[in-house]
């Protein structure tokens, strides 16, 4: 059976049994603690924390989902994957223990004819908490496993709960026996590889007030309504009905394997056995590319794109893991056009999305791709000095922070230093490396949870909530009549803020544009007989709720107040034309370069707007033009702009643009410019006519990522400012350099090349002169115990390049008959520099130059370093090159002495 088939049997049943079907929320979510959904139930999450309350009774959906946790472990077992598809269905205070139980019985064991799974009822395992008799009794009852065949267990393994104080309760899991090949008798405690976990059944019964750990929590009392929350990993039961050893096998990953597999020459499973942790290295690295190529695929498909840092760098450590694994199959070309267009094919049964936008998609992702190439170029001849120097010292191991810096600064995957050093002789300090990471992934962890603590700091935000949603009028007015519903300074609620504090202020309605959708927040004054307040953000800290953080200028405000609310109307005017401006730029961008050129994140505030979009390369100046030209030649058409709402299957239907990775209602608002022209979802602020943006001057265009680049540009009034900045500095250079405005560049031009033909001959007389310098220089030689040293300072004006050129030319007129060595400074634009070169009869004594210009920096204040023939360093203090001539000189006569 198909992984798709799969999917759609899992809705048809719970929609069939009265669940309204919810469709996946993008892996980009909306919780400030998550950097993806990670579970089925997160889009549920505020109904089951009390936050809002859910549309239905009962639910069910399939969640995309992303979990990164144990990414090192992909491939190596059956269970480890990053990208899953979680089958969910839940209830809302309606059926419990008893219809959970005989829902899940009844999809997994009938028949495949009658539109269940059909799995032997003999392989079905089931555990329970070691306090749940109900569901222990549940299980006897209505289902036919025995006895010896229900678990308890304990906390660690069927008691569930979110880390955070909220609602808990006991799970219920059920496994599938894959048989004795597959691992040892006795059910799930003693074997999982050979029991699947393939179905967890969570009944949230419980509030838990604290909890310090999975096993150590308090729990407060019951909840005011039980709830259901199940959910059946897509992957392990695809797994199960299409009989193949492990996820990476089904239908919608093995394809990618096997490509891989043939681009490389492997056979995959040769030398493995059935369970994934006895597996041939070959094995997990073709598992780890199908894992992570279709990772990456639903990963930008939802809006992420490579970058170093949060969302982005998971999704660039995925795409490099999968080119490195390649590289170590033996394959060093560019593999992810071969890969990804398959991932795609396999997974637009489910997505159809996909392969609509997979241009966007290839771009980001092939581009990345080629930006590794290099890093690995680049990290090559880093580690190349690493070793170098590691060597020179004496050293046999590379240090720890050394590996650490390659794989943490260059992304030089650790696998490939350890391979490369040991090719040169050395071995890694794979502990000091190890302690450097681990230190990390602490870090990271302290960081996620001091995030996770401040979700108590929104108890006070849900209990305004809880009087009712925020009447948000910013679409309509710029003034509103309100009351204060609540005041919140420091996380906490207030009676009163006075004059000088700063705090938040929920009103039962708003005029104010909370921030979102990449608009900035309105700015404005909230007044009220004696009370003045100045607004300088507005946000919405949970869904349904508007807070304006204000300034307190005259007061006091009190909770209970009625006030008058008042955008600044000139703030909102330069923000509806910078709104609208991205807009006509995105149009004008999908015109000029194609459907492709897909917005994937803008910022708009007053006069000003930024949007990236998927593009693989740099606009030339004409295209930029051109763009520029079409997004004003559609502000100069004084195009009809409207706001309306409709269903998102009408907006999909109608072509309306999405922002990749945002979450959207049942019903959505839909912004036109010109109709079909610019059609898009969007929250935001509007002009009504494309000719109320003004002038649109496009400011800059850069990368801000493999396949993403960033276009900017102002609006408005402040476009006319910077064209009249433009404008002054033009008149200023015709008036330095003559002639008319139009013959700056031909006149500029002619300039530059006269000044650097100038600089060239300066040059060419200059490095003259040091040569000629240079050629007395052998003639000077002192003898030090049997070696001839020259030691010279070049002066103020000699650079490296001119030093190191006088130290390799005495080397030469001073030849090989007795040892010598040469040591010359130089001090160009304030910083000393020291070349030391030495020949073979000089390094036959044992006389190095790597180990003398490090004596000179020192000297000098600074380091260096090189080869035993000639070496380079550098350092601070200019006064003291002949200190470090003496010192050099000192040293070869201790060497010979």
């Amino acid at each position: 059976m198909e992984t798709a088939e799969i999917r759609r049997r899992w809705l048809a049943f719970f929609e069939k049994n009265g669940h309204t079907v919810v469709p996946s929320a993008p892996l980009i979510h909306e919780d400030p603690n998550l950097l993806f959904v990670n579970a089925g139930m997160v889009p549920f999450k505020p109904y089951f924390l009390g936050q809002e309350t859910p549309q239905w009774d009962r639910a069910t959906s399939v969640q995309k989902c992303v979990r990164t946790g144990d990414i090192d472990e992909v491939g190596k077992t059956s269970r480890h994957g990053t990208f899953f598809q979680m089958n969910g269905n839940f209830s809302f205070g309606d059926y419990f223990k008893k219809d959970a139980i005989r829902f899940a019985w009844a999809l997994l064991t009938t028949s495949q004819d009658d539109g269940g799974y059909g799995l032997d009822p003999d392989r079905l395992w089931a555990t329970v908490y070691q306090d749940d008799d109900e569901a222990e009794r549940l299980w006897a009852e209505y289902t036919t496993i025995p006895a010896e065949r229900i678990v308890r267990r304990g906390k660690a393994d069927n008691y569930w709960h979110m880390g955070v104080p909220g609602p808990g309760g006991p799970c219920s899991e059920i496994f599938y026996d894959r048989g004795a090949e597959y691992g040892k008798e006795g059910g799930p405690e003693v074997d999982e590889d050979r029991y699947m976990e393939i179905w967890n059944l969570v009944f949230m019964q419980y509030e838990l007030s604290e909890v310090r750990s999975k096993v150590d929590f308090d729990v407060s009392g019951p909840l005011p309504a039980e709830n259901v929350d199940t959910g059946m990993g897509l992957e392990r039961i695809a797994s199960v009905l299409q009989g193949v050893d492990n996820l990476y096998e089904i239908d919608e990953v093995y394809p990618v394997l096997a490509k891989a597999a043939e681009m490389t020459g492997k056979s995959y499973g040769a030398h493995s056995g059935h369970s994934a942790g006895e597996s041939h290295p070959d094995d997990v690295h073709l598992r780890v590319v199908a894992d992570h190529v279709r990772s990456s695929l639903m990963l930008i498909g939802d809006g992420v794109t490579p970058g170093n840092e949060g969302r982005g760098y998971v999704l660039r450590r995925m795409l490099r893991r999968a080119v490195r694994s390649m590289r170590l199959l033996g394959f060093e070309e560019p593999a992810l056009p071969h890969l990804l267009p398959i991932s795609m094919e396999r997974m637009k049964q489910s997505y159809p999305e996909l392969e609509t936008g997979f241009d966007r998609i290839s771009q980001i992702a092939y581009a990345e791709e080629e930006a590794f190439r290099r890093t690995l170029a680049s990290g090559t001849t880093i580690l190349d000095s690493a070793v170098s120097r590691t060597k020179e010292s004496g050293g046999t191991t590379l240090a720890g922070g050394q590996a650490f810096q390659l794989h943490d600064t260059y992304g030089f995957p650790i696998d490939l230093t350890l391979e490369m050093a040991q090719e040169q002789g050395l071995s890694v300090d794979r502990e000091g490396f190890t302690r450097l990471m681990q230190e990390q992934r602490n870090r990271a962890k302290a960081d996620a949870k001091a995030k996770k603590s401040g979700h108590a700091n929104t108890e006070v935000w849900k209990e305004l909530r809880a009087s009712g949603e925020t009447d948000f009028r910013a679409w309509q007015e710029l003034t509103s009549e309100a009351t204060v519903l609540g005041l919140v300074m420091d996380g906490n609620r207030v009676e009163e803020i006075e004059p000088g504090q700063r705090g938040q202020v929920v009103l039962d309605r708003t005029p104010f544009y909370a921030e979102s959708g990449g608009q900035i927040a309105d700015e404005g004054i909230i007044t009220a007989d004696g009370v003045h307040l100045k607004v300088v953000d507005v946000q919405r800290p949970v869904k349904g709720l508007i807070a304006h953080t204000v300034e307190v200028v005259h007061g006091p405000l009190r909770a209970g107040a009625p006030v008058l609310a008042e955008v600044d109307p000139e703030w909102r005017l330069s923000a509806c034309q910078a709104h609208s401006g991205t807009h006509v730029i995105h149009a004008a961008l999908r015109q000029v370069l194609g459907p492709s050129a897909l917005q994937s994140g803008s910022y708009n505030k007053p006069g000003y707007l930024r949007l990236d979009f998927a593009w693989g390369q740099a606009l030339s100046p004409e295209t930029r033009s051109e763009i520029e030209e079409v997004a004003n030649l559609a502000v100069r058409k004084d195009l009809p702009v409207s706001a309306s709402w409709m269903s998102l299957a009408q907006a999909r239907e109608a072509g309306a643009l999405a922002l990749f990775g945002e979450t959207y209602g049942e019903d959505v608002r839909v912004v036109e410019i010109g109709g079909p022209w610019s059609r898009e979802l969007c929250g935001g602020t509007h002009v009504g006519h494309s000719s109320q943006v003004g002038a649109l001057t496009v400011t800059g265009e850069s990368s801000v990522g493999s396949g993403v680049r960033r276009i900017e540009a102002f609006v408005g009034m402040d476009a006319l400012r910077y064209l009249a900045r433009e404008r002054a500095i033009v008149a200023e250079l015709t008036g330095i350099v003559g002639g008319q405005p139009g013959d700056l560049t031909e006149r500029i031009g002619a300039m530059v090349t006269r000044l650097k033909d100038a600089e060239r001959e300066l040059e060419k007389g200059r490095k003259q002169a040091v040569l000629a310098a240079a050629g007395s220089l052998s003639d000077n030689a002192k003898d030090v115990g049997g070696v001839r040293f020259v030691g010279h300072d070049a002066g103020a004006e000699a650079g490296a390049d001119d030093v190191r050129a006088m130290v390799l030319d005495a080397r030469q007129k001073l030849g090989e008959g007795a040892p010598a060595v040469v040591a010359v400074t130089g001090g160009a634009k304030g910083r000393p520099v020291v070349v030391i070169a030495t020949n073979q009869a000089a390094r036959d004594k044992g006389i190095k130059a790597g180990e003398l210009v490090r004596i000179a920096a020192q000297a000098l204040g600074g380091g260096g370093g090189g080869k035993d023939d000639i070496a380079q360093g550098g350092g601070q203090d200019l006064a003291r090159t002949g200190e470090a001539i003496n010192a050099v000189e000192w040293r070869v006569g201790e060497l010979v002495g």
